[in-house]
């Protein structure tokens, strides 16, 4: 195995818990009895990728309505939406300035603003000193650059914009999809899999 000098981070289910069956629950509480079919874990229909690629919050507000034929006002949705963000990894984000020392480190994340303000906020929170992109060399968000994992293009997005060496890259996630897709282009990986902690990996 090649010596690994940079290492990508996911966000969720890596750095922070999620728990989409929140969001699902939140919204069938306001009569949306669908939400499960329109975005999960492993599925997001055409307006979620939209939203994760940069579609306009508004526009995302509007068009959920009109595709779930609910009247809802943009704060039920969003707070809906917001469900699913649970309590940051602090165990993990803690070794991160360690890992800084040995590895250039970077963040790959499939999110969206309104998760974005919402998931900065609470960090902020906890670390008033330090914004939470601080963390790493470089933060890419899907919304902010126009492209998702698994696409290849998110990838090399990151890897071209740091002169980064593939196979000297260590990719971590907990999507199989997103996994496969980084090793596909010559990356190392780690399926991070329920239970696991980027702590407990020695790196």
């Amino acid at each position: 195995m090649q010596t690994v000098t940079a290492i990508i981070f996911d966000l969720g289910g890596v750095l922070l818990d999620i728990d989409f069956r929140l969001t699902e629950k939140a919204f069938a509480d306001l009569g949306v009895n669908n939400f499960a079919s329109l975005f999960n874990q492993f599925h997001s229909n055409a307006l979620f990728k939209k939203l994760e690629t940069g579609v306009d919050e508004e526009l995302f507000y509007d068009e959920f309505r009109s595709e779930t034929g609910m009247l809802l006002a943009d704060e039920q949705i969003r707070d809906a939406w917001n469900a699913l963000l649970l309590d940051f990894r602090l165990e993990s984000l803690a070794v991160l300035p360690q890992l800084r020392s040995k590895y250039e480190l970077y963040l790959l994340s499939n999110t969206n603003e309104i998760h974005l303000q919402e998931f900065q906020r609470r960090y902020g929170l906890l670390k008033k000193e330090q914004a939470f992109d601080a963390l790493f060399d470089a933060a890419y968000y899907s919304h902010r650059i126009g492209h998702r994992k698994p696409n290849a293009s998110a990838f090399e997005y990151v890897l071209n914009k740091h002169s980064l060496d593939a196979a000297a890259t260590l990719f971590i996630d907990d999507s199989i999809n997103n996994i496969e897709a980084a090793a596909a282009l010559g990356m190392q990986t780690v399926h991070l899999q329920p239970g696991m902690r980027v702590e407990a990996l020695g790196l």
